[in-house]
């Protein structure tokens, strides 16, 4: 699949987003004192697999590691998907760097 996956920082809504048709898949976050929240990760069931979450992900670790943010990863995709990905670490708060098992 060379499908683009357009994903925008919806900054009214705090949440980057991927608009599918009349679907929306939507990362959550929240700014804190050097950090972002992430929070909550929706994907509509008709689009799973299909590398939208990874694009949202992406998206959200991009821009925390360009706005010099820690990341605080509540969400569990997240949380997964940045303990599988190693070029993410670093941008962990330190708090949770334990409980991604990435000390």
């Amino acid at each position: 699949m060379s499908e683009t996956i357009d994903v925008v920082n919806n900054e009214t809504e705090r949440r980057f987003e991927i608009r599918i048709d009349s679907d929306v898949a939507f990362a959550e976050y929240r700014l804190v004192d050097h950090g972002i929240i992430l929070p909550h990760t929706v994907v509509p069931e008709a689009f799973e697999g299909r590398g939208y979450g990874s694009a949202l992900a992406k998206a959200a670790l991009g821009y925390a590691r360009d706005q010099g943010l820690q990341v605080i990863p509540l969400c569990t995709f997240m949380a997964g998907y940045i303990a599988k990905h190693a070029e993410w670490h670093d941008i962990v708060h330190e708090t949770y760097r334990g409980r991604l098992g990435i000390e």
